[in-house]
């Protein structure tokens, strides 16, 4: 059973907190691998000490973190973290130490499994970039079109004889193509956000070699032109598909349904709510408003091939990094690796010109460093980039703007309160309007504003069929949008006419 205050986000926060580099966390996660390796573990703290036996032989713990009288703690410290919970059995003892060890058993709950499963594959993953599962596209694009046939046989069946073998097998077929819908569409999404991270990543790096500009234009030009062209052929199927499945949704969530009613805390599989197919539409489908990851992607790959071109054509003149003192940096670097202490030392204060002093002053009030602490061991300075890429500590480009300005920062705020003044006065312009709309006539800001309410409450409703509603939270107005077939609502202002077919609009304010 999970503990009830796991469902606070601060406590669930918590099931992280023995993979924090502090004393013990090796053993830490040695006593959480060994819990999550089988299903349904149920372990004292006697079986957990012989199974870190062989992990302090390996040398994966330290040396003692598998005596039963240190493991006992540690397990307490994971139950206190929500990892572990408390479970109690009948167990046979030959004295009262070995009953108070084997009686108390130990159980991972559920969401410190999925912690345990993420840090595990999180440091499987290589550094290097990972490959786009772009042939899932066209996999996606057959699953939604046999899923439209499956559903009009499953409902065509529920409907003559629900309780039928027939009627039974095409749910299933339909559960399953759902599902296996839903995980490629998950595997598609996470390798392209995994790409893109690592492209950004590479991309923010100040030094690249010229091998490494090469590699990462190849990776640019070819790779990626070939997985946004994919991405772009199958959306417009894709999207199609979704949208012919939109009207046949609630059935295909009702067929989909349990015959017997779930708790509400049973978590279920993905594509068997509403929430869960409106995110799948918005991954390929853009919305007002609200862009889809397509074209995110796109706009993507247009800043990364930018960011490359501005690094080459940093590299290739005679004021950017390359070239530069890189390569002595690094030669410098590798002589640090190879050097013992004392050669290292001597190292660094051949090079940086940074010998012993003695200081003959007062102490000052406040001084940052640690005079006790090496230079190795201390906190790593930050190089600037004219030091990085031409050794030279002289200022360049233009003075820095003065920070205390103020006629310019007078004029700003005068500039702001006209701002404010001229919203405040659309806003109570569309107040006194909204009794007859239709009459009225609006002037320039305030259909502005009418129309930035408009925009946000068009961009909540998924078709035309569904109200909206948007509010500006600092004037109290809200726009409210509801359907009405045959009705024509049209809003004149000194520019022209706006016209809304088949929809209603009512605009109220608040007091603020």
């Amino acid at each position: 059973m999970e503990p009830q205050h796991e469902s606070d986000p601060g406590r669930r926060l918590q099931l992280y907190a023995y993979l924090q580099p502090r004393e013990h966390h090796r053993t830490y996660l040695a006593i959480m691998r060994l819990f999550t390796s089988t299903l349904l573990a149920d372990l004292s703290a006697g079986e957990v000490s012989s199974a870190l036996a062989a992990a302090e032989r390996d040398g994966r713990v330290d040396i003692g973190e598998s005596h039963v009288d240190v493991v006992i703690p540690r397990l307490r410290q994971l139950v206190d973290w929500g990892n572990l919970v408390l479970g109690r059995r009948e167990t046979i003892a030959a004295s009262i130490a070995e009953f108070q060890q084997g009686s108390m058993r130990y159980q991972v709950g559920k969401l410190a499994v999925r912690v345990q499963r993420d840090v595990d594959a999180l440091l499987r993953v290589p550094e290097g970039a990972r490959e786009v599962s772009r042939e899932l596209l066209p996999a996606i694009e057959r699953g939604l079109a046999e899923l439209g046939e499956t559903l009009a046989v499953a409902g065509a069946r529920a409907q003559s004889d629900p309780r039928s073998l027939p009627a039974r097998r095409a749910r299933e077929l339909l559960a399953e193509r759902v599902t296996t819908l839903f995980l490629q569409h998950a595997e598609l999404a996470a390798t392209v956000r995994d790409f893109y991270a690592y492209l950004g990543q590479v991309l923010t790096r100040n030094h690249l070699a010229p091998d490494e500009i090469s590699g990462f234009r190849n990776l640019l030009v070819e790779y990626i032109q070939v997985v946004v062209e994919d991405v772009l052929r199958h959306t417009p199927a894709i999207a199609g598909a979704l949208a012919s499945l939109r009207p046949a949704r609630a059935e295909l969530l009702r067929l989909l349904s349990p015959d017997e009613p779930l708790s509400p805390t049973m978590e279920r599989t993905r594509g068997r709510s509403a929430e869960d197919w409106q995110e799948l539409a918005d991954w390929f489908v853009d919305r007002p408003g609200q862009p889809s990851q397509v074209t995110a992607l796109r706009e993507a790959t247009t800043r990364a091939i930018g960011a490359l071109l501005a690094t080459v054509r940093r590299a290739t003149t005679g004021g950017g990094l390359l070239p530069s003192r890189r390569g002595e940096l690094v030669r410098l670097a590798a002589w640090f690796d190879a050097a013992d202490a004392e050669t290292a030392h001597d190292l660094y204060a051949a090079s940086f010109g940074l010998y012993s002093a003695r200081n003959l002053l007062p102490a000052p009030e406040h001084d940052a460093d640690d005079e006790h602490t090496s230079w190795a061991d201390g906190p790593a300075v930050e190089v600037s980039v004219s030091v990085r890429g031409r050794g030279d500590r002289g200022a360049r480009g233009r003075p820095s703007r003065i920070m205390d300005d103020p006629i310019t920062e007078q004029g700003l705020l005068a500039q702001a309160r006209e701002a404010d003044e001229l919203r405040e006065s659309a806003s109570v312009e569309l107040a006194r309007a909204a009794r007859d709309i239709e009459s009225a006539v609006l002037s320039p800001r305030a259909l502005g504003a009418l129309c930035e309410l408009l925009t946000l409450a068009m961009a909540q409703r998924e078709s035309v069929r569904d109200p909206g509603e948007a509010t500006d939270q600092v004037r109290g107005l809200t726009l409210t949008l509801t359907p009405a077939p045959g009705r024509v609502t049209r809003i004149r202002s000194a520019g022209g006419a706006l016209t809304l077919r088949d929809t209603e609009l009512a605009i109220s304010r608040a007091e603020v």
